[in-house]
């Protein structure tokens, strides 16, 4: 990420943005279980507001650098904390309950690894595991904020399609000027 996106993802106001409006319109009701796997939390606000109503959090970081950090500041908390590769999951088949994705699908490199990020979080999920994520719409303030840094945007209307085939079921999409937010389950 670049320095003014690396900013923003730290900054009070995204944290407030994240608790009042982000985690609620995405999670909604939706019951996640004991064992869960954030994929992609970046310096980690979504995961200290997520590891005050779980059980249990693992936290999948590609950068090493953010990883470290997040994992020294919640050292003896309910969150581990894995440097890795959501394209290969260092996680046996079926250990999570549910898997949750905020505004991070756009920072995959290519449509072709973002589906298999999805291919999997399906794999490592248990049966009846659901997979609940957010992710930004195309806008001119996300492309400038991305000056530099990997952006490829997800389409709501194709993510349907693109989630069922990595397997998922019970699909659910909908979308507001800003964002879009998914819930879908590895069937049973």
């Amino acid at each position: 990420m670049n320095r003014i996106h690396r900013w923003l993802c730290r900054s009070e106001s995204w944290r407030r943005e994240l608790e009042t409006n982000v985690i609620p319109w995405t999670l909604g009701k939706t019951a996640l279980g004991g064992n869960v796997l954030e994929v992609g939390p970046g310096p980690g606000l979504t995961t200290d507001i997520l590891r005050a109503r779980l059980p249990r959090l693992t936290a999948l970081e590609i950068d090493s650098a953010l990883a470290d950090s997040l994992a020294i500041r919640l050292r003896g908390s309910n969150v581990t904390v894995i440097q890795g590769d959501a394209t290969s999951m260092p996680f046996p088949n079926a250990q999570f309950s549910a898997a949750v994705c905020f505004t991070m699908l756009h920072h995959v490199p290519s449509p072709a690894l973002q589906d298999k990020l999805l291919c999997e979080v399906h794999r490592v999920l248990q049966p009846g595991g659901v997979f609940v994520g957010v992710d930004s719409r195309t806008s001119a303030y996300m492309r400038i904020v991305h000056i530099g840094d990997t952006l490829v945007p997800v389409e709501p209307s194709t993510f349907e399609s693109r989630l069922k085939a990595a397997g998922f079921t019970e699909v659910q999409i909908s979308a507001n000027s800003r964002r879009f937010r998914f819930q879908s389950r590895k069937p049973f």
